[in-house]
């Protein structure tokens, strides 16, 4: 039997920063870029130090589209992974566009609203202390874990992020869905596209 490690909390929803409405709640999502969602998860480093994974997915295709690893949990952590995200989209495919999260302080903050109206993405959260309704994003983080071994103890940060890297290569590239009638998450991307 696999006992259940202990883990790091990371997403603080008590703060004072205003939160957005839920507009994916019965959104019918049809294409890629439409909606893409986001968390953020922890690593471990050998020595009991955390570090975090920040993840932008698309909802439709289901592919890792940006992601930053950190060793803080930061909004700039967060704020890269968005720009990693859409980075060498045209405007078209942005504006309009829907980013979904919970209720962290890092999807809340001031800078990554900004970031957000930049590239006019509309801003979306789930409803307080329904973290089921960013289900997607937290199944992605656990497929990595689970899947791609990033539950496990890393030496140092550069062999961490070398294996993150690698990981979303291959989940994208290789790791079928049964949601996406077992394409993967690029197929379903460039068939869609």
């Amino acid at each position: 039997m696999k006992v259940k490690k202990k883990f790091e909390k990371t997403t603080y929803s008590r703060h004072t920063y205003a939160v957005a409405p839920n507009l994916v709640k019965g959104l019918e999502v049809v294409r890629p870029w439409q909606v893409v969602v986001s968390d953020c998860t922890y690593l471990r480093l050998a020595g009991k130090e955390f570090v975090y994974l920040f993840l932008v997915t698309d909802l439709f295709t289901r592919r890792i589209v940006g992601y930053h690893v950190s060793r803080d949990l930061s909004h700039y952590s967060a704020v890269i992974a968005l720009e990693n995200a859409v980075r060498g989209l045209p405007d078209s495919k942005t504006a309009g566009m829907i980013h979904h999260s919970d209720r962290g302080c890092q999807y809340c903050c001031h800078e990554y609203l900004r970031a957000l109206k930049v590239h006019r993405i509309l801003s979306s959260m789930t409803d307080a202390d329904h973290c089921y309704q960013n289900a997607i994003a937290e199944r992605v983080n656990g497929i990595l874990k689970d899947e791609f071994n990033l539950d496990a103890v890393f030496r140092n940060f550069e062999q961490l992020r070398a294996v993150v890297t690698h990981a979303v290569l291959i989940y994208n590239t290789k790791r079928t869905h049964w949601s996406l009638g077992l394409r993967t998450p690029m197929e379903m991307y460039e068939q869609a596209a």
